[in-house]
């Protein structure tokens, strides 16, 4: 058949022994997916009832949590955004400075906020202050790879039309392909908002304070009840965030 290559037993073959490795590395058991029953089972007995009257206070750490990822992740889209057109192939000002912005992102964006957390708790100490920190850094790179792959692939058409009437090369690209890229910026901002606030959580754990902190402080203590209800909150705090920002994203396009 004319879909059929001989390459393609090659990469099936490829693939397979990846996902071999891979299951024999992890310690993959189907043996294991068996006794979840048990685990389930831990759950009904140390999850429930819920501690209600921790809402209040879980409330107040959530909105650390919800601040720290908000105005992380909204700092870095602002520098992310006028780094991505120099980032861009179409857009930069020389090849060579293409490439060493382009390594520059890549840079930054391969240090999990984690370690930047770790970093900047022992540098700045404890407070949610260095979860911000952590979070702009990394979304700078992430936010500038993904805004400047937009920009590359934005139509060419309206930038000739700016040129066209007398506007200059950096004015003409800005006011032409902003407008197309927008809708899908805002998509990315979004999405690394609400992973912002999962990796705020995580940051939490090792001092960055917020929901994180008052969860590991629970299963410290083995509070298992107060952790299910930080838990909770910190579902519907993500729901939240994902129908607000579908709603913002619909407004715009």
């Amino acid at each position: 058949m004319v879909w059929f290559r001989k390459r393609l037993i090659v990469y099936v073959l490829f693939i397979a022994i990846a996902i071999w490795f891979s299951a024999v590395t992890a310690e993959f058991s189907f043996v294991s997916l068996f006794r979840l029953e048990n685990t389930w089972d831990f759950i009904q007995r140390n999850f429930w009832p819920l501690r209600w009257e921790l809402v209040p206070y879980l409330l107040q750490q959530s909105l650390i949590t919800l601040s720290v990822a908000f105005l992380g992740t909204l700092v870095a889209l602002c520098l992310a955004l006028p780094i991505s057109f120099l980032a861009a192939s179409n857009t930069s000002v020389s090849k060579a400075g293409y490439y060493a912005v382009r390594s520059s992102l890549s840079l930054v964006r391969s240090v999990p906020e984690i370690v930047f957390g770790l970093i900047f708790v022992v540098s700045l100490g404890l407070g949610p202050f260095a979860a911000l920190l952590a979070i702009f850094l990394h979304n700078v790179g992430v936010l500038g790879k993904l805004i400047s792959e937009l920009i590359e692939a934005a139509e060419s058409g309206p930038q000739e039309a700016m040129k066209s009437v007398g506007s200059s090369r950096r004015i003409g690209q800005i006011f032409s392909i902003i407008p197309q890229i927008w809708p899908n910026v805002l998509s990315h901002y979004f999405y690394r908002f609400e992973v912002a606030i999962r990796t705020s959580l995580v940051l939490g754990m090792i001092g960055g304070g917020g929901l994180g902190q008052s969860l590991m402080n629970y299963y410290n203590s083995l509070a298992y009840e107060a952790m299910a209800t930080a838990i909770s909150i910190i579902m519907i705090l993500v729901i939240v965030v994902d129908v607000i920002g579908g709603i913002v994203r619909k407004r715009v396009i």
